[in-house]
């Protein structure tokens, strides 16, 4: 079946078997492998990406399912420009990351997370990364790095 996605801005169209996973498409097709593949069982969020400005865990979805809409992944959200975003800028600042597989997912669930709750307290930013799983950090400096991204946002 041909699937066309909008992926970053641009527009990616393949003829991809029925079962093409998501995270598949954007790896293999799109090119984008900052979209981890950590357990094809939704667990730990490695591949969390935003469908339509929604984090979705893309090893749950079908490329078929994203025909037609918009993707952004980790490598989308600088907009082509050399600054990081700015939860990726504090993700770096308050050491929210150790091995980084887990981050590209990590970061688009707190996107989205801040998009949906600019001024979230720290049990909601723990309640809403409670999918994605990361095994060297404990937690501690990436929710640091989440609430930090969302004071900076906040107006002063």
């Amino acid at each position: 079946m041909k699937v066309t996605v909008t992926v970053n801005g641009g527009e990616v169209a393949a003829e991809v078997a029925d079962r093409t996973l998501l995270v598949h498409f954007l790896r293999d097709v799109a090119g984008l492998t900052a979209t981890n593949v950590g357990c094809d069982t939704s667990s730990c969020g490695a591949c969390t990406v935003l469908l339509d400005g929604r984090s979705v865990k893309s090893c749950t979805v079908l490329a078929a399912q994203a025909d037609g809409r918009q993707v952004t992944t980790v490598e989308g959200l600088s907009s082509g420009s050399e600054e990081l975003h700015p939860v990726q800028q504090a993700f770096r600042a308050e050491h929210g990351l150790q091995c980084g597989f887990c981050t590209p997912g990590m970061v688009m669930a707190s996107v989205s997370l801040l998009a949906e709750n600019p001024s979230p307290t720290e049990d909601e930013v723990r309640s809403a990364l409670e999918g994605n799983l990361c095994r060297c950090t404990g937690y501690h400096n990436i929710v640091r790095a989440v609430l930090a991204a969302a004071s900076e946002r906040r107006p002063s």
